[in-house]
């Protein structure tokens, strides 16, 4: 089964290593709201805004950074996820 995001919404996939503990305790860090990096695992098809077409500028395998606390955590096949719109994700990086 796959998770495919609708509208103008995107799939991400955390790339920087999380803070928790094997059993799931949350290890502090010193800036708690820094941005962090995923890649993009899916996107949707874009949106409708006054029946003009909006098309996405994320597409997968787009690394991104953006703000944890704007996204949807998702958990499927023992992976953690997070949806968020596209207008949410603060910039795609180069490499």
């Amino acid at each position: 089964m796959k998770i495919k995001p609708l509208f103008d919404r995107v799939l991400l996939k955390l790339s920087t290593q999380e803070n928790r503990t094997e059993s799931g305790f949350m290890l502090p860090e010193t800036a708690p709201n820094k941005p962090e990096i995923a890649l993009v695992v899916a996107v949707g098809d874009g949106t409708n805004l006054d029946g003009k077409e909006i098309k996405m500028k994320v597409k997968v395998g787009d690394k991104v950074l953006f703000n944890r606390y704007n996204a949807d955590e998702v958990k499927f096949d023992d992976t953690v996820y997070y949806i968020l719109r596209e207008i949410d994700i603060l910039g795609v990086m180069d490499d």
